[in-house]
């Protein structure tokens, strides 16, 4: 069976356990980058199909791991979501823009 995909780390010892054997790569930097962008809308799509906790938590996963790679710091983006909201606000009142004139 091919995948060709990012997968969670402990996958390939869970393939094992099951007696199988998998065939994998670590990815370099754009590889890896590329391949988080790529989980990203795969995690998206899984959850619009099937939202639940357990694939809101893949999501998450998948932007904590991008925080790594693009070397955010989780503090500071929280502080620039903080103000974000502050100056145009978040998405608490269910505000549908319908047009403008």
């Amino acid at each position: 069976m091919q995948f060709n995909k990012l997968v969670r780390d402990k996958i390939p010892e869970i393939i094992e356990k099951d007696g199988r054997t998998p065939k994998y790569h670590i990815a370099d930097d754009a590889e890896y980058e590329r391949e988080l962008l790529r989980k990203l809308k795969e995690e998206v799509d899984e959850y619009l199909e099937n939202p639940s906790p357990e694939e809101m938590i893949d999501i998450l996963e998948v932007i904590i791991s991008i925080y790594g790679v693009k070397d955010y710091d989780k503090n500071k983006l929280e502080e620039l979501r903080v103000k974000k909201c502050q100056e145009r606000g978040g998405f608490f009142n269910r505000i549908i823009l319908d047009e403008t004139n």
